[in-house]
């Protein structure tokens, strides 16, 4: 593990390893989407090398590199804290499992192009000279915002069933608009989805979801009928963004974008949808709590907030899902949103959650046994305190003994 001082940047990291490939006589390509990404005027985070190098050379030239995908010609090379993947020009055979081709044969850099999903994706450059080796139109359609599948469009999606769900996250990071054949493709494979892992799903959902383009994301999903296999529910033809749109153009947590997409289909959200959506996106427990959190949250706000005390609105208000709930309320109930916006600046004045005045160790002196009311009667002696009742120390004993003694 390299300390902070000797970490280098990616760049630099990859074109030490290109240089080392030609410095020995091979060939050394940038490619994918840190060419993609610098060509579009964006910082890329990653850089990934191809080379005619095979593995075993590969081995021979970098003492640390390890095989990853070695089966498939991918070795990551470590140079300086970053981890730089080289690949290996490579054409693929069949695809038996909508995953992976069941073999590989080494070849140049036109047939490693011709094996990759999307033009865009499918371009090498030069790190030194950034001239680019683009055989297949990806630097014209990025000038054109189009996204493309590489060769015939049926057997790029065919091959590897999830490139549907990336076609639409590039699409929608992007702004690009997806070619007629790609977009009739990605039509006609939609079901496919249903044979892959939902762990793949799932990680391609968060990425769209949490990215500030979700909305133009959710909009290709379900004009393309990918919405359906993806969540396991029926087609959702209502057309209504106001919820996601009311997260922002910004990034967030992927579980707030989810909820907001929910709320948008269904008006609103409950446990049922939440345990379907944690089989379909394979939501961990934390994901699943907070959206359960969230959409309980929201049902609050929208039911029960003007028939709330002072100390049920602090108890709300400091639940960890309220400012999206409050957010994503506000699209329905605009005037409620800002009626609760212009009550939480009195409810912060006096501390939505100030620290209680006694505790369990306190009843317990104060000569109360300890069970299970000790919950109920701090319970009650700190809505008493967040409703201004209580002002102090001494009267929030009181009260805790008088509760006590009522039992």
């Amino acid at each position: 593990m390299s300390s902070g001082r000797d970490q280098i940047e990616p760049r630099v990291a990859a074109t030490w390893v290109a240089e080392r490939l030609r410095t020995h006589g091979h060939a050394a390509f940038f490619a994918g989407g840190c060419v993609r990404d610098r060509l579009l005027g964006l910082e890329p985070s990653d850089f990934d090398v191809v080379t005619d190098a095979r593995p075993d050379r590969i081995r021979e030239l970098f003492n640390n590199a390890v095989g990853v995908g070695e089966s498939f010609g991918v070795m990551l090379v470590r140079r300086g804290g970053q981890a730089i993947e080289v690949a290996t020009f490579r054409s693929d055979g069949a695809y038996e499992d909508g995953r992976r081709p069941v073999s590989v044969t080494y070849s140049d850099d036109r047939s490693d192009a011709a094996r990759r999903d999307f033009t865009v994706n499918a371009i090498f450059e030069d790190p030194w000279t950034l001239e680019l080796v683009d055989h297949f139109g990806g630097e014209a359609d990025l000038r054109s915002g189009i996204l493309r599948a590489v060769g015939v469009a049926a057997d790029r999606f065919a091959e590897d069933h999830l490139r549907a769900l990336r076609a639409v996250r590039f699409a929608a990071r992007f702004d690009f608009e997806v070619e007629a054949d790609t977009a009739a493709a990605i039509r006609a494979c939609s079901g496919d989805l249903e044979g892959v892992s939902r762990e793949r799903i799932g990680g391609e959902i968060r990425r769209m979801l949490m990215h500030r383009n979700r909305t133009r994301a959710c909009e290709l999903l379900e004009g393309f009928g990918l919405d359906v296999p993806v969540l396991q529910e029926p087609a959702c033809d209502s057309g209504d963004r106001t919820a996601l749109d009311a997260l922002g153009a910004v990034d967030r947590p992927p579980m707030d974008a989810l909820a907001a997409w929910v709320i948008d289909r269904h008006g609103e959200g409950d446990r049922q949808i939440c345990d379907r959506l944690r089989d379909a996106l394979l939501l961990s427990n934390h994901e699943h709590a907070a959206l359960l959190d969230l959409f309980d949250v929201h049902r609050l706000i929208l039911a029960e907030w003007r028939a709330l005390g002072v100390a049920g609105r602090k108890r709300l208000a400091v639940r960890p899902g309220f400012k999206v709930a409050l957010a994503l309320a506000g699209v329905r109930e605009p005037s409620l949103a800002a009626e609760i916006e212009e009550a939480l600046e009195s409810l912060r004045a006096d501390g939505l959650a100030p620290t209680p005045f006694i505790d369990g160790n306190d009843l317990i002196e104060a000569g109360l046994t300890p069970g299970p009311r000790f919950k109920s009667i701090l319970h009650a002696v700190y809505d008493a305190q967040l409703d201004g009742t209580l002002t102090d120390r001494s009267q929030a004993l009181a009260l805790a003994r008088s509760l006590g003694a009522d039992h």
